[in-house]
């Protein structure tokens, strides 16, 4: 989706996987947009692990669970953005934009 917006994607079928992307492109991305729930790690795990080597990373939970289920079990300073399934295309790029643009 957010490729045919403009955005260079890189995909990962699981946590651990966009672990070994993320150390692939040495950190060089500019926002992650993550499932909460995942194979091998779920999403607040891969964002813990993400920002202890890259603490400004930009990120984002999609889920079909309500925000406040999973966010009490991450660190209260944790930032992140947060968009609830089902989302369109449209509501799915100005999240991006307005996390990239924050």
């Amino acid at each position: 989706m957010l490729e045919t917006r403009g955005y260079t994607v890189h995909e990962a079928g699981s946590g651990v996987e966009a672990l070994d992307i993320m150390d692939e492109l040495d950190g060089k991305v500019d926002i992650v947009v993550s499932d909460v729930v995942m194979p091998e790690m779920d999403g607040p795990s891969l964002l813990r692990e993400l920002r202890k080597k890259y603490p400004d990373l930009k990120f984002i939970f999609v889920s079909g669970y309500a925000e406040d289920a999973f966010a009490r079990n991450l660190p209260p300073e944790s930032k992140f953005g947060f968009l609830p399934k089902p989302f369109s295309l449209k509501q799915l790029a100005v999240v991006v934009k307005e996390t990239l643009d924050s």
